[in-house]
């Protein structure tokens, strides 16, 4: 079971109403059997409408564990709409989930990066073409448990400091003396995780990790970590800690909070960024339930993102996602 619940959003399934509507012109009668052939008529073209509309067939998706809750609140949401497609996701880390991509596994591949050039190298060794799609925006939290009274902000200089492997052991009191003489205790994606990736880029500067951090692809395991001692610190997408604020504290970014607005305006910065899902190309062509999905997830994922946690993007975004799946059919 997962740690973090999402709110769902109430789905609105609008009912076609067959009204049949009878005439006061008096020199009009209508029978018993004639009525009851205008319903019999209305059931049947309703019945084809609706068999026209179902979609069979089977998609299979892997990546990361931060675009997880976004695309499982859509997995869930669209059985609704077509039971009889199968969608199944992984939750292998972007770097695995690419892997099961390259290798003709996967139809669509989620990333809370975006993909590296030698990923896009080995597509195209293996003859895969693929388009990116954006999804919404994330802010990767920074968080300690609720139990820790004394970091309310770090600087990104502070997140180097403590998180770059210099062969020294971590104490808050290195950060700043007036906090506890006690070691830091980490926890840290694993290195398969686009969001490892990201923090390596932007705050490690592709140095390496502190090697006494706990590294899990489960957020759930990192989450649950840092909410049991009050000397660990941890970071995932912001989701997961919006799931867990009642035991987790967020910390500030050079005085920048993680929130929809500063994660949408960008002001959180280094840490915010877009996610993402990948989808072979001739797999839209050739298959019409993988393109009825991802046509559902690019119309809903606005919505569901915020039902999640996440930042929806612009409508724009969405238009544009919607307008190249589009010309890949």
């Amino acid at each position: 079971m997962k740690s973090w619940k999402y709110l769902m959003m109430t789905t609105m399934i609008g009912s076609a109403l067959a009204l049949g509507a009878c005439g006061e012109d008096s020199t009009t009668e209508t029978t018993d059997e004639t009525a009851t052939e205008a319903a019999t008529t209305d059931e049947t073209n309703a019945a084809d409408t609706k068999a026209e509309a179902v979609i069979e067939g089977k998609v299979a998706g892997d990546g990361s564990s931060t675009v997880a809750p976004i695309m499982e609140a859509l997995v869930e949401e669209y059985a609704g709409e077509q039971p009889k497609v199968q969608v199944t996701v992984g939750v292998s880390g972007t770097g695995g989930g690419f892997e099961k991509f390259i290798a003709g596994s996967t139809d669509f591949s989620n990333a809370s990066r975006p993909i590296k050039d030698e990923e896009k190298e080995k597509l195209a060794a293996a003859g895969i073409d693929f388009t990116e799609f954006k999804l919404a925006n994330d802010g990767l939290t920074v968080v300690v448990s609720q139990v820790n009274d004394w970091v309310e902000d770090l600087s990104v200089e502070d997140l180097k400091k403590m998180w770059i492997e210099d062969g020294s052991t971590k104490k808050w009191s290195d950060i700043n003396p007036e906090w506890p003489d006690e070691q830091i205790v980490f926890y840290s994606p694993g290195t398969d995780s686009g969001t490892y990736d990201y923090f390596d880029e932007v705050i490690l500067d592709e140095a390496d990790l502190v090697k006494s951090a706990t590294l899990s692809e489960d957020d759930n395991v990192l989450v649950q970590g840092v909410q049991g001692d009050k000397n660990a610190i941890g970071f995932f997408g912001y989701a997961y800690y919006l799931a867990n604020k009642d035991t987790l504290k967020a910390v500030k970014v050079d005085g920048i909070e993680p929130n929809n607005e500063t994660i949408e305006s960008g002001e959180y910065t280094p840490l915010s960024r877009p996610l993402f899902t990948y989808v072979k190309n001739n797999a839209i062509a050739e298959n019409p339930a993988l393109y009825d999905f991802m046509k559902y997830s690019l119309e809903n994922a606005g919505d569901m993102s915020e039902a999640v946690g996440y930042v929806r993007l612009p409508e724009a975004d969405y238009k544009k996602g919607l307008a190249d799946l589009e010309a890949l059919k």
